[in-house]
């Protein structure tokens, strides 16, 4: 293996999407990820959403470059393989319920004493202390109640929530910020490992902005604006002539003039009550008006013309089918072409971030249920015979 991670070792014990798209971008920069998965049925995400021939065709990528080794953790001969692995790795990252891994003897107080250099993200709903401490969690409650929700839509709809799970994706990034950090103590400094406590709450809660000093010192509260950004002026959503909606971001001074003065209102980029965004935010309406009524009447393909000519930031709003034809992505290898195990292509995101001289790198898809059991438990000095006998007894599949 290669890549900047290429000495990282990491113990997966996730499901869904928190915890294994943490290890994953660890896994696609080099990291060797075993990820430990329950025999039988797996991982559940392997049959969550579109289905090629049986397995999630967002198993392939959310699984990238790891090992998967069936274990029932359930079992003591599971807890016990379990303990030997986390003595061997840096990283061990987890997304159950606060209290079930002390349950299974595999908590942090077992592996720490096992490994003290060990490394332990333990990613929850709530994080392991306080009183919503043992709630179940997943990343729509870490929306909820991390400030995201309320804040999302339409002011006169209920709240709404994004596409995709972004407090789990979210969580996960502070799940490697903290990891990396705490790793680098160990190596660099001489320090001993430690648990990263990565809350959904607090990670969605962490990403907002200035919510909670605009509503202490002056009682305000940010309520849903649909597609404009809150105080920032002009940031918005524009129909097209041709029924597509374009986003057109004037937000500095200097760019709002340029904007202004494409959309034929010289009037307003020379208006003094406009020069800067705190006049702008008190006249957002009518600005908002003067550009949606501009871009109404023109298509697509013209406003994006007269503004990028502005050298104002602009974009149509895309739908998978733009994005996997835009070129910019394309030229940047953001849409890579994989083959499925029967041999089918298939279009997947690319690795970011990009670096420069240790880039990230695709091995293979997610791998078979415990496609790599006996490799692994062959290299922590399991024999053939007793890999067999834990496979008779479902210890392992």
């Amino acid at each position: 293996m290669s890549g900047p991670l290429s000495n990282l070792r990491v113990l997966e014990l996730g499901t869904l999407i928190a915890a294994p798209f943490a290890a994953r971008l660890l896994a696609e920069f080099g990291a060797d990820v075993i990820k430990v998965e329950p025999p039988g049925g797996g991982d559940p995400l392997r049959s969550w959403r579109k289905l090629h021939k049986g397995v999630s065709v967002w198993w392939y990528l959310q699984s990238r470059n790891k090992r998967s080794i069936a274990i029932d953790l359930r079992q003591s001969a599971g807890q016990e393989i379990v303990r030997k692995l986390a003595a061997e790795v840096d990283v061990v990252i987890e997304n159950f319920r606060p209290g079930t891994l002390e349950r299974w003897g595999i908590g942090w107080e077992a592996l720490s004493q096992i490994n003290p250099k060990l490394t332990m993200v333990r990613i929850s709903g709530y994080g392991q202390t306080g009183p919503s401490a043992q709630k179940p969690g997943f990343g729509a409650i870490g929306e909820a109640m991390g400030g995201l929700r309320y804040s999302t839509g339409e002011p006169s709809a209920p709240p709404s929530r994004m596409g995709v799970s972004i407090g789990d994706s979210i969580a996960s990034l502070h799940a490697v910020f903290g990891a990396l950090m705490s790793v680098m103590n160990v190596k660099t400094n001489g320090g001993m490992g430690q648990v990263v406590d990565v809350s959904l709450c607090e990670s969605v809660f962490n990403m907002m902005e200035s919510l909670v000093p605009e509503y202490d010192l002056f009682g305000f509260v940010r309520e849903r604006s649909g597609g404009s950004l809150p105080g920032i002026c002009p940031s918005n959503t524009y129909p097209t002539k041709d029924g597509r909606f374009v986003v057109v971001a004037g937000n500095s001074d200097s760019i709002f003039r340029r904007l202004m003065i494409a959309i034929g209102r010289p009037d307003l980029a020379s208006d003094p009550a406009l020069e800067r965004n705190e006049g702008r935010v008190l006249q957002a309406t009518m600005i908002d008006g003067a550009i949606g009524a501009w871009t109404s009447a023109l298509p697509m393909k013209q406003i994006l013309a007269q503004l990028e000519a502005a050298e104002v930031p602009c974009s149509p709003i895309y739908s998978v089918v733009d994005l996997v034809e835009d070129e910019q992505f394309k030229a940047r290898e953001m849409i890579v072409t994989e083959t499925l195990p029967d041999g089918t292509a298939i279009k997947m995101p690319g690795i970011f971030p990009r670096l420069s001289k240790t880039p990230g790198e695709r091995r293979w898809l997610g791998p078979g249920l415990g496609a790599h059991t006996d490799e692994i438990l062959g290299g922590i000095g399991y024999g053939q015979e007793t890999v067999d006998a834990l496979r008779a007894s479902k210890a392992v599949g």
